[in-house]
């Protein structure tokens, strides 16, 4: 028992710990409270369900600080990562991912691996002793979020995230909209005709805007306040900050041609990115929302393409605990009240799946070192994955502490090179290339003999 990890939430973070410390050869438990307790937001009992994109964001290793992260995870022999590649989905220069079949596979990945068990049941309370990952993800359930809340003495902090509306493709007037990525990105056809996309002149803007901002909205409850993660802003939260807010958001208008009127430059597009494998369903980019259903879908339909849309599944709202890590979290994520507990993925305040399931990996395999007796080198600072872990450990402002995706802002500077915006690709891809040297260092100090094989 003393020798085994437990592992509690069997989201992005929690699956890829369990994979990387039975990949060093410990016994875990991964602990998952669905379909037993149901959140608002899963739809399933399957093990790193995404529930709000399916973009996995830049695949861009060498420009991207995201895309360097998933780098790292593939040399890490990453699940997560490796599941995101057999089920990707064409997307331009994303890394777009068939959402269900994706956590099918992951689930049986994990199920079926000789040294993870699964125990579907909920865990209320922090445990007194042995060896714990706490990955309970934004929707960390009421009794766990008190139980930690009592322990770090203060209330958790929380924002608020929304989810994106879903579209049956043949729903969709394609006499009025028209497949295309911006600036035909992708090295094919499909990856350059990735994004659907339904053009307003200024006439439906100012209105659609109108409209969203009269809308009937979702209301908090007493004493919450809305604290939003500003990569996930509900759009009519951005509408609210100025008129041209979402023009030069998510309806940007450029890179892109009309080809039923290649003369007239639009007002602002509304982007949708297939959401399936099958191409049956397509997901509004950026339209995160907390509209009340019954104006969503009366306020979308003022989309041109979008009169007659049927919704796979409208958007919506869920409230997202976090820890203020850099004063609870010790340089290795564990509790510092608590050292036996270890958190890792979105309650560590890292935002997004990715910055999430890496959270995941380092934690896994911090925790088999420890189960094996091994003593592992410090995460090095100049990978994406050192990057990320020292901002929310100790590299972040306590006081102003927020959700974070991982960028080069994180990153320390390289000496010789020029800044702005000039000798931005150089930077980036002098900070990749550090990066990937000082990852592979710290792998192979970090991993047994043959934990390399997938």
């Amino acid at each position: 028992m003393s020798n085994t990890l437990h592992i509690v939430g069997g989201g992005m973070a929690g699956s890829e710990a369990a994979w990387q410390a039975a990949h060093m050869g410990v016994e875990v438990v991964l602990h998952e409270m669905r379909p037993k307790v149901e959140t608002f937001a899963h739809r399933t009992g399957d093990l790193a369900e995404m529930v709000c994109s399916n973009s996995f964001r830049s695949d861009d290793d060498e420009q991207n600080a995201v895309g360097l992260l998933h780098w790292e995870m593939r040399a890490a022999n990453g699940l997560i990562m490796q599941m995101a590649d057999r089920h990707r989905l064409p997307a331009g220069g994303a890394l777009a991912v068939d959402r269900d079949p994706f956590a099918q596979s992951v689930t049986a990945a994990l199920t079926s691996h000789p040294n993870i068990s699964v125990s579907y049941e909920e865990i209320t309370a922090l445990p007194e002793n042995g060896h714990w990952i706490i990955a309970t993800g934004p929707l960390t359930s009421d009794a766990l979020s008190r139980a930690i809340a009592a322990e770090t003495g203060a209330e958790a902090l929380a924002f608020f995230d929304a989810i994106a509306p879903i579209v049956y493709f043949d729903s969709i007037d394609m006499s009025r909209a028209w497949m295309q990525s911006r600036y035909d990105k992708g090295d094919t056809e499909e990856e350059r005709t990735a994004y659907l996309n339904c053009p307003m002149d200024k006439a439906q803007y100012e209105a659609f805007i109108d409209a969203l901002l009269a809308a009937d909205k979702t209301e908090f409850r007493e004493g919450e306040t809305a604290q939003y993660f500003d990569g996930c802003l509900p759009i009519e939260v951005m509408a609210e900050r100025g008129r041209e807010t979402l023009r030069h958001g998510p309806m940007k208008p450029v890179g892109l041609t009309n080809p039923h009127a290649p003369d007239v430059k639009p007002w602002a597009v509304v982007q949708l990115r297939r959401d399936n494998a099958l191409g049956t369903l397509y997901n509004i980019v950026g339209f995160q929302t907390k509209m009340k259903y019954g104006a969503q879908a009366d306020v979308l339909r003022m989309i041109p393409g979008l009169e007659q849309a049927q919704f796979a599944r409208l958007g919506g709202i869920h409230r997202n605990t976090f820890l203020n890590s850099p004063t609870l979290l010790t340089a290795d994520m564990r509790l510092r009240s608590r050292p036996h507990i270890r958190f890792a993925g979105q309650i560590t305040g890292v935002e997004g799946y990715v910055e999430s399931a890496a959270m995941g990996l380092l934690a896994g395999r911090l925790a088999a070192a420890e189960i094996l007796g091994r003593s592992l080198p410090e995460v090095p600072q100049d990978s994406a994955m050192g990057a990320l872990i020292h901002h929310i450990t100790g590299g972040a402002e306590a006081k102003t502490f927020q959700p974070m995706n991982v960028n080069f802002g994180l990153f320390r500077p390289v000496d010789g090179l020029k800044g702005g915006r000039r000798g931005r690709r150089d930077r980036y891809k002098a900070y990749t290339d550090r990066a990937k040297e000082a990852w592979q260092g710290w792998l192979s100090h970090s991993s047994l003999d043959g934990t390399q094989s997938s």
